[in-house]
Formats: C-alpha cells, structure tokens, sequence
C-alpha cells in the first residue's frame, strides 16, 4: 500500500513536470544575421524571424561582442525617421515577428570587434511568457554585408 502511494506521488510530480515544460513557449528563431562593419564602427544590428507556440514577448538580448544590446523600434514622427529603446516585443501565438531594418531589431553597441562578413556572431535573446517565465535562446546569426537584406524565404 505504501509503495503505491510513493509511485503515485512520483506519477504526479513527473506529470506536474512535463506540464510545465510543455507550458514554456518555445520561440524558434530564423535566418537571423548580423550586418558587418568597417573598421572603428562600434554599431551594427541584428535581424531575425521569432515565432513562438503560445504568447511570449522578447525582454532582452545579450551579446559578448557588444557592451550594450538593446531592442530597438525604428518609427516616423513627423516625416524623420527615429529609433528608440523598446522593453519588449510581442510575439503572438503562432505568428512570425520579424526584427528587420526599419522596425523592430537588436542594436548592439559599444562594440569590441569589427564584424567581419562570414563571421558569427553570438547572441542571447531572452523571452518572457504570460506567467513572469524567463526563457533564454541561444543564437549563432550570420555576418552579412553592409548592404545586406534579409533572405527571401517561403511560407
């Protein structure tokens, strides 16, 4: 009788476990890429798609390369084009949100290094669910050229 109610314990707390798991958005992360830079630039950005299963927003971003990485939205007041510091960026169920020139993208600054194309550049992207959840993923984006846009890509 004993070990019945420790086995069922332990089915409980193993389903209370994968439950959570599965309550974690999972953010996939593509064709994210970084533009190069010429030597003595010490600002680039960064561009990706994000899709994520349930509710998220993007919190934060890290970069070893960088000594300030900030999300930036790129607006027009006024006929002038500005980019300013956002704390998030929604991710809704099941919909891609992209981080491209002249929206939504990481700004890294201060950077240490020129980047170089074919370089990689790591990168850490934080994610925030509904419930407070912090969840990090780790990228390798690309180094592309000044003039570089995104890749076309099919739906």
């Amino acid at each position: 009788m004993i070990a019945m109610k420790i086995i069922a314990h332990a089915l409980a707390a193993l389903a209370a476990v994968a439950l959570s798991a599965c309550a974690s958005a999972q953010v996939i992360v593509e064709d994210a890429w970084v533009r190069g830079t010429v030597q003595d630039q010490r600002t680039t950005g960064a561009f990706m798609r994000l899709r994520s299963e349930s509710d998220t927003s993007l919190v934060g971003v890290s970069s070893p390369i960088a000594g300030v990485v900030e999300i930036h939205e790129t607006s027009s007041h006024g006929g002038v084009m500005q980019m300013r510091a956002v704390p998030r960026v929604a991710l809704p169920a099941n919909k891609a949100v992209e981080l491209k020139p002249g929206s939504h993208h990481v700004m890294l600054m201060s950077l240490q290094q020129t980047v170089n194309v074919g370089d990689t550049v790591p990168i850490t992207l934080t994610f925030e669910d509904k419930s407070g959840k912090r969840t990090n993923v780790d990228v390798k984006a690309g180094v592309r050229s000044l003039a570089a846009a995104p890749a076309k890509h099919a739906h």
